[in-house]
């Protein structure tokens, strides 16, 4: 091999190597964020279950329930308890630091116009977890608490002094009630995400306003499933969900056609369409005519 190839070759690999140690170092810098926020997390890990558990204290009070105890069914799950809440925190807190330093490795191999478009989606993502994750527990848990607890009944005795029903009392696992809780937030906190990932997509061409609305009947058979996965099976809960889902699958529909008319205007000021082209089709039709 001669020595000019050998040259190219060392060229070539030295970005490689470069990129690969400034993904490295900022791996590290997100995994430490992560770590001292888990510790942060786990030190204060009481006042945030007393938070978590606040929803179902309301809903057994509502119910005429005095107190609001859980039980530990095993000997060691209340530190896996404090262990779970620790991961959750620390990864709340913790995320816009981790989302600036994929901002820092990403950004410098971006144009100036395309930093200038990814960026709103990276501040949009935490704002629209933040978004789902309070609608569902400020609005979806204690719903779901309520209908859940409606299945209790109290002891009743018979003319006889005979049992003529029997007791159904709630006796909550720790662990069990921080599942739940966690899966609902987290659920709808990734599912309010839809708008700004479908977005993107749409401002990088990946997908179109009319290819969403013609996939819609398939959206929606896809939502379905995705709420009989992610939450306890009632109905109140999944249609709920279902709901939420669809309206933000609509409104990214909306969105992705406003970024479509953008392009269309930005092509015809430079020159690229004509005034009477469409560069996809009638933007206000969501069928073919």
């Amino acid at each position: 091999m001669s020595d000019t190839n050998t040259d190219e070759m060392a060229d070539s690999s030295a970005p490689l190597i470069e990129h690969l140690a400034e993904l490295r170092t900022r791996l590290i810098r997100a995994a430490m964020a992560f770590i001292v926020g888990m510790i942060i997390c786990f030190m204060v890990w009481n006042p945030i279950f007393d938070f978590l558990t606040a929803p179902l204290c309301k809903a057994l009070a509502a119910n005429g329930q005095e107190g609001c105890g859980l039980i530990l069914i095993k000997l060691q799950e209340g530190f896996f308890v404090a262990i779970s809440i620790s991961l959750l925190g620390g990864l709340v807190l913790s995320f816009p630091f981790i989302s600036y330093q994929l901002w820092r490795f990403v950004a410098p191999g971006l144009y100036r116009n395309e930093r200038g478009a990814f960026l709103p989606f990276m501040i949009a993502s935490p704002f629209m977890f933040i978004l789902g994750a309070s609608f569902a527990y400020y609005v979806v848990t204690p719903l779901a608490f309520d209908f859940f607890l409606g299945f209790q009944q109290t002891a009743s005795l018979n003319t006889e002094g005979e049992f003529e029903t029997s007791a159904i009392e709630f006796l909550g696992s720790v662990q069990e009630y921080l599942s739940l809780t966690i899966k609902f937030i987290v659920a709808f906190g990734l599912c309010f995400q839809l708008p700004v990932l479908l977005t993107l997509l749409g401002k990088a061409g990946l997908v179109s306003s009319r290819g969403l609305a013609d996939v819609r009947k398939y959206a929606v058979v896809a939502i379905l499933v995705l709420a009989a996965l992610v939450t306890p099976p009632d109905v109140i809960t999944q249609a709920i969900l279902f709901v939420v889902v669809y309206g933000l699958y609509e409104i990214s529909i909306q969105l992705v056609k406003r970024v479509e008319k953008k392009r269309t205007q930005k092509m015809r000021e430079e020159g690229i369409l004509d005034e009477d082209e469409e560069l996809y089709g009638d933007l206000d039709e969501d069928e073919p005519k």
